[in-house]
């Protein structure tokens, strides 16, 4: 009885263990379950684009712009993509027309994506790791910085795809990314190539 009673602890001792108990998987709950729950990003909504040449899917908060201008260019812009509001790219003085991006500088966070349909035909995609998009043969360029930089950008991600058997007409894809969320517009600028058909 005596080797019993050496074995047992009194109540208020049990309680106080008891209560460091539940307080460790207080804290070991805190860092890991709340923690991974905070981490997860959401899944951002998806809604389609479709033209006449091109659908795909894309973040709701990237808006679609579509393009229109009456001149003559030496590309065709088909649409422009962004969680921010973009202005006319072009401007004409006297006989010339230039044109730039749709956005000056990129917020924080900011994306801009453009579609643009490059004339005259073209031999050959250029350098790049090559992949397929909607099905066609492309080459990707990804550059820290690169043309993007100049409206504050951190990233440009560059496709040009062949729509049609060379020499033809590419259509060339361009995201402009910055930071903070690079990584994960990188992933959604994936989705969206991944999902892209072209209709003709």
């Amino acid at each position: 009885m005596n080797s019993d009673m050496g074995t047992r602890l009194p109540p208020r001792r049990l309680l106080v263990c008891a209560g460091a108990v539940v307080a460790v998987a207080a804290v070991a709950s805190g860092c890991g379950g709340g923690g991974d729950a905070q981490a997860a990003p959401k899944t951002p909504s998806l809604v389609k684009y479709s033209s006449s040449s091109v659908t795909f899917m894309h973040p709701v908060a990237w808006k679609a712009y579509p393009f229109r201008w009456p001149g003559e260019l030496h590309f065709r812009p088909l649409v422009y993509l962004s969680n921010q509001p973009v202005h006319d790219p072009c401007s004409t003085q006297g006989n010339t027309t230039s044109c730039g991006f749709p956005v000056q500088t990129l917020e924080p966070g900011g994306v801009l994506v453009t579609w643009n349909a490059s004339e005259p035909p073209s031999t050959g995609l250029g350098p790049g790791s090559q992949t397929r998009i909607g099905g066609r043969p492309a080459r990707r360029v990804d550059t820290a910085g690169g043309l993007c930089r100049s409206i504050g950008a951190d990233r440009t991600i560059d496709v040009l795809v062949a729509t049609g058997p060379l020499p033809s007409t590419l259509t060339e894809f361009t995201a402009c990314l910055r930071g903070p969320g690079l990584a994960q517009n990188v992933k959604r600028v994936d989705a969206l190539l991944a999902s892209t058909k072209f209709l003709s």
